[in-house]
């Protein structure tokens, strides 16, 4: 059975997860699983976006190939939910080169200053900030600022993530 054609058998954690098991940190699989994840079918991309994720957090080397048509992949217009939560949730874990750093700055404070966007793209956002800033010590304040005005009206989820990262940035 293709990867496409797992992907479309079920649509479950357990099937991610056998999906995951069955990339481990191949290469060749991971490529093929990434292709269908940056494709242009929705429905696949969704399902696909999901393993994707958990294979960058288990093997975060596979990612590196990937990064900029990851990166690039956020900028399309009518982007899924499922794509930006995962792919900011990937991105996590992920060492994130210099030069795509600017533009990955730009994504996740755009999403960050939209009242419309999902609370779990917004908590991923604050964490790959987080990373970026370690890297760009200079961005600190703004991301502080940022997290501060989002916490006063803020779910519990962005309230207790932007504590986190907030704590975290002092200590930089």
């Amino acid at each position: 059975m293709s990867l496409k054609e797992k992907i479309l058998a079920e649509h479950s954690k357990q099937q991610t997860l056998r999906i995951v098991n069955y990339v481990g940190n191949n290469k060749l699989r991971f490529g093929q699983l990434a292709d269908l994840f940056l494709g242009n079918e929705p429905l696949i991309s969704q399902r696909a976006a999901w393993a994707v994720s958990y294979c960058v957090e288990m093997h975060p080397e596979l990612a590196k190939p990937y990064l900029l048509k990851f990166i690039k992949n956020l900028e399309r217009p009518g982007l899924h939910n499922a794509i930006k939560r995962n792919t900011m949730r990937l991105l996590q874990y992920t060492d994130v080169p210099k030069h795509l750093l600017g533009t990955l700055t730009n994504i996740c404070f755009g999403y960050l200053n939209d009242i419309k966007e999902a609370i779990a793209v917004k908590v991923f956002s604050m964490t790959v900030l987080l990373n970026i800033t370690k890297k760009e010590p200079g961005l600190k304040n703004e991301i502080k600022l940022v997290i501060e005005n989002m916490m006063p009206n803020g779910s519990a989820g962005i309230r207790a993530r932007g504590k986190m990262i907030l704590k975290a940035l002092e200590k930089l």
